[in-house]
């Protein structure tokens, strides 16, 4: 049921034991660069239209030489950058219907380049990307302060709507030693805490209201209401729009923000304040003036 790949020795084996400590007896996890020509001949049977679920946080800022990369993860996206290769490659690696959970880089969401454009119009335009998750510059430190999001997308189909959620708080410091916000009774920390609920309840609420239009039409504009307003957290935003700005899905180009205009006391007023200040302090003089 479960397979993973990686070509770091450590990381097998603590994956390998995770697993077994979960148990899953037999951890079926091999030693393989997923991007590599090798794939295709190790494992043709894993190697495309193979999963119904992908969960992946692939390597960031890596390049790679054209030649050492699998040609048909190049057709889709001609790149050396190593997190649009991955992304192409699970597209590959996913069942039509199938789901990815993958974790990428900021510059992912609005790079300018033709091969970031590439890989959200893939997503967009020919699957359904049903959801940018965008997390806190620090969820990674120590180990790296890169900003990221989650892309939740579906093999196949159409993009209609994509939902966007701005999680600013995922239950932990932000700094490098990252120490929980939120304890339970016993003292631990609590995973039911920040933003990562209300990211899942929302989520759920998002599919209902799809599949009410799927189903209901017009009945189910008042339930999308909620979805609607961009000065919120949680909103949508169409595939007309934005394929209009090149497929950017960074969050800050569709939020609205909300200015709360300054009120301030008039010039006189402020003056009045301060001569009823130095009236005050000569006062207070006056008196130690008198203790001396």
């Amino acid at each position: 049921m479960f397979h993973g790949f990686d070509f770091d020795s450590t990381m097998l084996r603590i994956a390998a034991m995770n697993l077994y400590m979960h148990g899953v007896d037999d951890p079926d996890i091999h030693y393989q660069d997923t991007l590599a020509h090798s794939f295709a001949d190790h494992f043709p049977h894993l190697e495309q239209n193979a999963f119904n679920v992908v969960l992946a946080n692939p390597p960031f800022k890596g390049s790679l030489d054209e030649d050492t990369i699998n040609p048909p993860i190049l057709r889709l996206v001609k790149t050396k950058k190593t997190e649009l290769l991955f992304i192409a490659q699970i597209l590959r690696m996913l069942k039509t219907g199938g789901r990815s959970a993958t974790v990428v880089p900021q510059g992912v969401l609005f790079g300018s380049s033709k091969a970031h454009q590439a890989v959200r119009e893939l997503l967009i335009e020919q699957n359904q990307l049903e959801a940018v998750i965008n997390l806190p510059s620090g969820v990674f430190k120590p180990y790296a302060g890169v900003s990221t999001a989650i892309l939740l997308f579906t093999k196949g189909g159409v993009t209609d709507q994509v939902l966007f959620y701005d999680v600013q708080d995922d239950g932990f410091s932000l700094d490098d030693k990252r120490d929980a916000l939120y304890l339970d009774e016993q003292g631990n920390s609590s995973s039911f805490a920040g933003d990562l609920p209300k990211v899942l309840a929302d989520y759920r609420r998002w599919q209902e209201y799809k599949n009410a239009i799927l189903h209901n039409g017009g009945k189910a504009e008042k339930a999308g209401a909620m979805f609607s307003d961009r000065a919120q957290a949680c909103f949508w935003v169409n595939k007309t729009e934005l394929a209009a700005n090149k497929y950017d899905l960074s969050i800050n180009r569709y939020k609205e923000t909300v200015h709360v205009e300054e009120q301030y006391d008039s010039p006189k007023e402020i003056l009045e304040q301060w001569m009823t200040l130095v009236d005050e302090i000569q006062g207070e003089l006056k008196e130690l003036e008198s203790m001396l």
